[in-house]
């Protein structure tokens, strides 16, 4: 099957398995903040980071001045408080200084590649948070790979099996629809948590195993 056409399989597959994911209202600046939290951990334990960073500070401008040890102190559930600290520190200040005002706002204006290099320009922000944040707040068309996406994309075939996660990346932008980046990306992390595990894959629950390169091999066995 045709790259694109079994990407179109696969995302017509999980919207019927979970349903078409839409995307919620998110101040883009909290949404950085957020995913420069979720950096080599779980989700879990980053959103418990950044309740624990709401709950201490009044608001961004608090954050950005709040002392780095104090800062990683209220994050440490994280895990990596110290260099998060730093990186969100570092992020709010920049910004503060370009745009006058600790927001993201203006990028809603940019272009796509625009964009991209600015938030790519801020120490610790890296593809996958810059995609994140373009992707989520402003509905730009570019779609993240995490570690769900990377692993699924790859056992389905969609992806070369030692593709980095920038090739994965721009494999997946080139054989998605750009109007389903957002829930492909979705589905693809909740089938990536429920099915096709890291470890031990449910092969036989799996709605995408007739399309899935991994599973097709494993039966030849």
């Amino acid at each position: 099957m045709a790259s694109r056409s079994k990407a179109e399989a696969c995302i017509k597959a999980l919207e019927s398995l979970y349903g078409e994911p839409k995307a919620e209202n998110i101040d883009p600046m909290d949404l950085l903040v957020i995913t420069i939290l979720s950096q080599n951990t779980s989700d879990i334990n980053s959103l418990r980071a950044y309740g624990c960073l709401k709950r201490a500070y009044p608001d961004l401008e608090a954050v950005m001045k709040a002392p780095a040890e104090e800062l990683a102190d209220t994050i440490h559930v994280g895990g990596l408080a110290e260099m998060k600290a730093r990186r969100i520190k570092d992020a709010l200040t920049r910004v503060g200084e370009d745009f006058g005002t600790i927001t993201l706002q203006p990028l809603g204006e940019m272009g796509m590649d625009e964009a991209k290099r600015y938030l790519l320009s801020i120490k610790g922000v890296g593809p996958k948070t810059a995609s994140v944040v373009l992707l989520f707040a402003f509905g730009k068309p570019t779609m993240p790979v995490d570690t769900h996406v990377y692993r699924v994309s790859r056992r389905l075939g969609l992806v070369p099996k030692k593709a980095s996660v920038e090739e994965a990346q721009r494999v997946l932008e080139g054989t998605t629809p750009q109007d389903k980046y957002f829930s492909f990306h979705v589905n693809l992390i909740r089938h990536g948590r429920k099915v096709c595990r890291a470890r031990k894959p449910l092969h036989d629950e799996c709605a995408l195993r007739n399309f899935c390169d991994c599973y097709l091999r494993e039966r030849k066995v």
